[in-house]
């Protein structure tokens, strides 16, 4: 697992700011509070579980990987205080960022490029959700919202917090029940997770834990929700680390030459997909 890291990861963003900085005074900070303030209110166990019984059906279009790569360069994440590029983008510079040091582990480089491809939910194609049900960080529902959430406050206002059920550390889980038995805050990260497991993947356990979590900031960054987890996410969480720098930091203004990498990448989505899915 160990890699010479040559990946540097930068101090500030695009805009001048630390990275994952919530408070700093600006335009983009403040819609980004307004996402969460709406996605807080809005995501609940009830909404959850019809989002996944709706979009589990894989009923919405039949499309290859890179099909779908180049839908996203529609779309802009308005819950990203970091980025605003095409999401094409970044998912290639992510990618390619973890090829540099981790060239021999191509499972990881494809999780690199497919990572957000679930955020083909913005698209008419597919509903047109709103940004609170598609982006943005991600957390458990049916326990206590933790504290290190952020925007933890608009919390007051979920249902779910008036719910006895939901409102104890494990809530209607019991400790050491998997994360995979856990109900998730719906978004792209879940849906990519549905559509990957569904058309039958072949990538390794870890990529497809990197896909569902790799929003999971309260997890992976402040320790959160660990009381939840397994053996096998324990070992998974590890990879999950190792991405989080790339995703997070390659948020920049380099440019990838789409056309010059896209040979290798076609070659990864035929060894480890179909050549269409389901969506």
């Amino acid at each position: 697992m160990e890699a010479e890291c040559g990946f540097e990861a930068p101090e500030i963003n695009s805009y001048g700011h630390s990275f994952r900085d919530y408070d700093a005074e600006s335009e983009r900070q403040k819609s980004v509070e307004e996402f969460y303030r709406l996605q807080h209110i809005n995501q609940t166990y009830e909404y959850v579980k019809r989002m996944r019984e709706e979009f589990g059906k894989l009923d919405k279009i039949k499309m290859s990987i890179w099909e779908c790569c180049e839908l996203l360069n529609n779309v802009v994440d308005d819950s990203d205080p970091d980025l605003d590029e095409p999401q094409i983008e970044h998912l290639l510079q992510t990618a390619e960022a973890i090829r540099k040091d981790y060239p021999n582990e191509d499972w990881l480089h494809l999780t690199g490029l497919i990572h957000d491809l679930g955020k083909v939910l913005l698209l008419p194609e597919f509903g047109e959700l709103p940004q609170w049900a598609v982006v943005g960080d991600t957390f458990p529902l049916g326990c206590a919202f933790d504290e290190s959430i952020v925007h933890h406050k608009y919390f007051e206002d979920n249902p779910d917090s008036k719910n006895p059920a939901y409102t104890t550390k494990n809530g209607i889980y019991q400790e050491g029940c998997g994360l995979e038995n856990v109900v998730m805050s719906w978004g792209h990260d879940d849906y990519m997770y549905l559509i990957a497991k569904e058309n039958k993947t072949t990538l390794p356990s870890a990529a497809l834990f990197i896909i569902r979590y790799h929003s999971f900031y309260p997890l992976h960054k402040a320790g959160a929700y660990t009381h939840l987890m397994n053996e096998e996410d324990v070992e998974n969480l590890k990879w999950l680390h190792i991405f989080n720098k790339y995703d997070l930091y390659s948020k920049s203004k380099v440019r990838v030459d789409v056309e010059k990498v896209k040979p290798y990448y076609l070659s990864l989505i035929e060894k480890y997909f179909p050549d269409k899915l389901k969506w």
